[in-house]
């Protein structure tokens, strides 16, 4: 039988690697449904382990997890599926704290959502040991365990797999002029400034906004900059975000539940593109920051 106490302390200790885990899993596989599945699964197997012969558990569930995960991308290429469509969210968030070169030195930070998608290209292999080993620091020698492959010829693959990824065109940072647009259209939307807002924005500048019902398209400046007048008093807090690498916001209400996602496009100094996500379930599928640290009212959103 089970002694409770030490199957207590196996369930607290998963639960501390449990978003690690996930995270992990997502990278490799592109998919939030199959990650939860990896991990759910490397759940049922340490439960079943006798946990007094593992040494290191952290090392365990990645080794677990990664070998889940190899499985699906293995037979995912035998079925020629693919994992995007609407299983992946078009919404990579991460907070944006400035535009220091920094920041942004990390691939992953860099390329969000575009990395998913330039890792689809890769073989299993290549792609399990790129994110094992670039973007989660496990040891070449735990990645080839995982391969079944000598800790140099797992080096090797990752190696392949990153030139592989840093050939593909990553966006940028966004430029401290641009900011200054995004910064400029927040507060003429929560002054109710249109003639402001005209300034920022391109006479044929295009959003969409992402709703439960689907995507609602709106052109031209004197439309748009109507609406953010509107939209701006449903604001009680946001946060400055990169969304998709692009400069943005992320809004919540009063009672703390999320509004909006909203990123811009900025080109010649003026806005040319909105994209707002309002649609309450794939709000809950992003990952948004916490609203500690946010600002007071002033960003743009769309309630509706």
């Amino acid at each position: 039988m089970t002694d409770p106490s030490q199957a207590n302390l196996v369930a607290a200790a998963f639960q501390a690697q449990r978003d690690r885990l996930r995270a992990l899993a997502y990278r490799v596989l592109g998919s939030h449904a199959d990650a939860e599945d990896a991990v759910q699964e490397a759940w049922l197997r340490v439960a079943r382990q006798d946990t007094a012969t593992i040494d290191n558990l952290a090392g365990w569930l990645t080794t677990v997890v990664g070998r889940i995960s190899l499985d699906v991308l293995r037979s995912r290429q035998t079925r020629q599926e693919t994992t995007y469509g609407e299983e992946v969210p078009g919404y990579v968030i991460t907070v944006d704290d400035g535009p220091e070169p920094a920041e942004h030195a990390a691939l992953a930070d860099s390329v969000g959502l575009a990395l998913l998608v330039v890792l689809d290209s890769l073989g299993p292999g290549e792609r399990l040991a790129f994110v094992l080993h670039d973007l989660f620091g496990v040891p070449f020698a735990e990645i080839g365990q995982i391969l079944g492959k000598s800790a140099d010829a797992a080096k090797m693959i990752a190696s392949r797999a990153r030139r592989k990824v840093r050939a593909t065109e990553r966006p940028t940072a966004p430029s401290r002029e641009q900011r200054a647009v995004v910064q400029a259209f927040r507060a003429a939307a929560a002054g109710g400034d249109f003639a402001a807002l005209l300034r920022v924005l391109d006479p044929d500048v295009r959003l969409a906004v992402d709703t439960p019902g689907g995507v609602v398209v709106t052109l031209g400046a004197t439309a748009v900059a109507s609406g953010a007048r509107l939209a701006a008093g449903a604001v009680a807090r946001h946060q400055a975000v990169l969304v998709n690498g692009l400069p943005g916001y992320v809004s919540w209400r009063a009672d703390g539940t999320p509004l909006s996602v909203i990123s811009f496009t900025v080109a010649d100094g003026r806005i040319t593109a909105i994209a707002i996500l309002v649609d309450p379930a794939r709000l809950a599928a992003v990952g948004l920051p916490d609203t500690v640290g946010g600002e007071g009212p002033g960003v743009v959103g769309a309630d509706r």
